[in-house]
Order: C-alpha cells, then sequence, then structure tokens
C-alpha cells in the first residue's frame, strides 16, 4: 500500500467512528436497557469490527452494532442477562463461521430485492416504536435533533450530521434547559424530562470467562442462531450493497467467516453482537476506504475514544440518542422502492408489504423465510422456467427466460466481463420481476461508469415499460441512451 493511498484509508477510517460513536452508543444503550449499555455498544463496534474487516470478504466494509442485531439482541438480554448474552453473541460467532465454512453464504444470491426491501422496512419501524417513550418524556429535545439532524445533513456534508447535532446539543442543553421546562403549545406543556447518560467506566478491555456450562448453553442456542441467521442476513446484505457501488464482486463465504470471527471476539470481550453496517460502510467506501485497513482503523480510533470518553460521554441526553436512531431509521426505508410500488409488479408488492408486516409483528427471520416463500409462489404464477440463462452467438448475449431473483446473480455475473463493448438482446425475456430490473438497471449504472459502450438489442414493450417504471430519472436516460445506440 503506497503512501497515499495508507493516508487515504487512516483518514477514512477517521471519518467512519466519528459517524459510529453515537450510533454504537445509542444501539447499546437500546439493548441492555441501561446507560452502562454504551460500553457494550462501543465494544461491539471495536471488537466486532476490527475483527470482521480482518478476516472478512468484503474489502472496505464497516462491522458495527446495527438496528436489526440490536433488536434481537435485546430481546435475548431482556431474556436471559446480559453476561448470558454474552455467550449467546460467542455462540452465534460459532455459527457464523460453521455457515461460511459450509459456503451457506452464496445463497445470498437468492434473496429477492422485495424481501430486502420489507425487512429493512420492518427493521426500522421497530426502532421508530422502540424510541416512542422517549420522544414522548423528551418531545421537544428529540424534536429539535431530529430538525437539526435534517438540516446538518443538507447544509454540511464534510462533517457527519449525527455527530454535529451530538455535540451541539449536548453543549447548549444546560444553557436552555429552564427555558425547555417551561415550553407549552397553547395551554399544554411539553414534556421535556432530560435524562442523561451517566458516567460510563473506563477501563481497559479484558477478555471475560463465559459460563460455557451445558444446561446454559442449551437454553441459548436458539437465541444463538437467531442472532447469526440474522447478522449473516443483514452482513450479506450490507455487502451486496457495496458491490453496487464499488463494482466489485464480495466473497460471501469468506465475510460470513470474518463476521464469526468478529462475533467471539465481541462476546468475550462485553460487547454487542454485530453485523455489516450499510451506511457507515457507504461512508467509509465516500471517504475513500477501499481496503480492510480503513474498517480496522474505524475501531482503533474508537478504542482510543473509549480510553478517555466516561467523562465526556455522561452528559449526552439519550433524547439526542433518541433522535438521531429515529432518523436513522427514517433512513433505513427504502424510499425509492415504495414510492415506485404502485408500478411495480403486484406480487413483488405483496411480498414487501408482507415481509414488513411480519418482521414488525412475528419475527425477522421469519420474516425473511416467508417473504422468500412468497417470492417462489409469485414466480412460479408468473412463469414455469424457472431461471433465465445466457446464450453467446457471433454478435450479442442473448438472454432466455424469466429474468428474476432466481436469475439475476449468474447472469450479470457472465455479462460483467471486461469488454469495451457489449450487445445484449433482451428479445426472449419472457418476464421481469422487481430483482431482475433492479439488477439490469444496475448493470446498466456500472457499464456506464466502466466505459462499456452497452447496447441493448429487441427490447419487448412489456419489459421497457417496466424498466422505464423502475427506473430513477438518470437509470432512464441512461437506458435510453442504450437502446438508441443499436
Amino acid at each position: 500500500m503506497g503512501l497515499q493511498r495508507f493516508a487515504a484509508e487512516a483518514v477514512s477510517g477517521l471519518t467512519v467512528a466519528i459517524v459510529a460513536l453515537p450510533l454504537a452508543i445509542a444501539f447499546g444503550i437500546t439493548a441492555t436497557g441501561t446507560p452502562e449499555g454504551a460500553l457494550v455498544g462501543l465494544y461491539g463496534a471495536i471488537f466486532a469490527g476490527f475483527f470482521a474487516a480482518v478476516f472478512g470478504g468484503t474489502p472496505g466494509q464497516v462491522t458495527g452494532p446495527t438496528g436489526p442485531i440490536t433488536v434481537v439482541a435485546t430481546g435475548v438480554i431482556a431474556a436471559h442477562g446480559l453476561e448470558a448474552a454474552f455467550v449467546a453473541f460467542i455462540l452465534a460467532g460459532g455459527f457464523q463461521i460453521l455457515f461460511g465454512l459450509c459456503r451457506l453464504g452464496s445463497l445470498i444470491r437468492y434473496i429477492p430485492h422485495p424481501v430486502v426491501s420489507g425487512f429493512m422496512g420492518g427493521i426500522a419501524l421497530i426502532i421508530i416504536l422502540g424510541e416512542l417513550d422517549q420522544a414522548q418524556k423528551s418531545f421537544l429535545l428529540v424534536a429539535v435533533t431530529i430538525v437539526l439532524m435534517l438540516v446538518s445533513t443538507r447544509l454540511i456534508r464534510s462533517v457527519p450530521a449525527s455527530l454535529i447535532v451530538l455535540v451541539a446539543v449536548t453543549a447548549l442543553l444546560p444553557l436552555a434547559a429552564d427555558w425547555l421546562g417551561n415550553v407549552t403549545v397553547g395551554p399544554v406543556p411539553l414534556n421535556t424530562a432530560v435524562d442523561y447518560i451517566g458516567k460510563i467506566p473506563e477501563a481497559v478491555p479484558t477478555i471475560n470467562t463465559p459460563d460455557l456450562s451445558g444446561s446454559s448453553i442449551l437454553g441459548l442456542l436458539l437465541p444463538a442462531l437467531s442472532i447469526a441467521l440474522l447478522g449473516s442476513i443483514d452482513s450479506l446484505l450490507t455487502s451486496v450493497v457495496m458491490d453496487n457501488i464499488t463494482g466489485t464482486r464480495h466473497r460471501s463465504n469468506r465475510e460470513l467467516v470474518g463476521q464469526g470471527i468478529g462475533n467471539i471476539a465481541s462476546g468475550l470481550f462485553g460487547g454487542l453482537a454485530s453485523a455489516g453496517a450499510t451506511v457507515r460502510s457507504v461512508v467509509n467506501i465516500k471517504s475513500g476506504g477501499r481496503t480492510a485497513f480503513s474498517a480496522a482503523t474505524h475501531s482503533v480510533v474508537l478504542l482510543v475514544f473509549v480510553a478517555g470518553l466516561g467523562v465526556v460521554v455522561q452528559y449526552i441526553p439519550l433524547a439526542v440518542l433518541s433522535g438521531i436512531l429515529i432518523v436513522t431509521a427514517f433512513g433505513m426505508f427504502d424510499w425509492d422502492t415504495m414510492k415506485k410500488a404502485h408500478v411495480s409488479p403486484k406480487g413483488d408488492v405483496v411480498v414487501l408489504f408482507a415481509t414488513m408486516a411480519i418482521t414488525v409483528v412475528i419475527d425477522l427471520t421469519v420474516a425473511v423465510a416467508v417473504g422468500v416463500l412468497l417470492s417462489f409462489a409469485v414466480h412460479l404464477v408468473q412463469s414455469r422456467r424457472r431461471t433465465a440463462s445466457i446464450v453467446k452467438d457471433d454478435t450479442a448475449y442473448q438472454i432466455h427466460g424469466p429474468l428474476s431473483f432466481l436469475s439475476t446473480d449468474a447472469v450479470f455475473t457472465t455479462l460483467r466481463a471486461d469488454k469495451p463493448e457489449l450487445s445484449l438482446s433482451l428479445a426472449n425475456v419472457s418476464y421481469l420481476d422487481m430483482s431482475g430490473a433492479k439488477a439490469l438497471l444496475t448493470f446498466i449504472d456500472h457499464s456506464d461508469r466502466d466505459g462499456v459502450e452497452l447496447t441493448i438489442t429487441d427490447l419487448p414493450p412489456h419489459i421497457e415499460n417496466r424498466l422505464s417504471d423502475l427506473a430513477s430519472a438518470e437509470q432512464q436516460a441512461r437506458l435510453v441512451a442504450a437502446v438508441e445506440s443499436r
């Protein structure tokens, strides 16, 4: 690694650490229900983040406590206690390593886009619902935090909005405390009670020896398996997002092994179970991080923060963290897909909202399983042929059959070749679902970015209409250019 690349990776790691700091604290407190949970969240970002970066299979991916993992971890901690939960996190890491060695990571390619959208939307709703108590108790402060987050995001791009708001509100709140206590809307006083994190212990992390007796392990196997499944799905979905941004291809099974090692380390050091974090990973890429070094650096920087953090963290209001989490949750919704629901395939829309509802009402892993089964059912109704295939003739590639979630990975892996020109015929595509359309539009985007002269020939009207309906304005322009170039 050259000096310039080294510097870029280090700066990116510092940037991501600043983004991760308030989120790790907020997720840790949410999971444990106590201010001391701030350290649990930070240790998760430090230890899971470092080891997953070093041993994982997605360069630049940042691991730490996430919304989905926090939701499940909260239930485990409530049912079994914090010390037992650490054992569950270690067992979950063992399951993830087993998943990777059994090459189960390859199955991520078969999770349909509507299931991913519904799953993330359901998680967002769970986070928002979980913060309603704090929002009711300190309504004005939560509202101010949300407004400042939205304004900061638009006005200041160089510094994370969450950090700006966290520092600004924490610093200014003592000056405004008396005024806040007297604010009313008409005759109705607003609730402005302010709770603070309080001082967290400042100590060098040490390995905790968990109680691994047979009876305790048996009772934690199912919770651990649930964490492992959810963490694996969450991490690999983030890996797919990273692939879409960078145009590279992650190594799913190695990523699972890395995540497993990370969660084992996190549990041993008293940290929260973690997974690949989409927002933090995207920040890393946008900040110039391209390798594991930047992601590992983020964890090292957080460890430095923790060494002297207790004195500062104790003054952070819980309502500010609540506001940050609510804004983060709203950002998890797949707004682009939901805005296109009225022109999307009806079966895919049903899958999306069914997955979202089941995630909130029943269980996260159940929601994903039901969503995938529903997607299979929709596919069977729409097309008797299971997958699409690629045929290469003298002049072009031809796609034959239904371009659905069952085929997209194989089809576009074949097409993703280092060629300056590529001609693609869609005349024999019998059916195009939301996953197929999104994958094709992404492929067009990457071809344009990489300087590949892509020509699309024989575009049937029903395929063209669906692509146009689901494309953004920029994607529509690229699609038109590819079609008109023939």
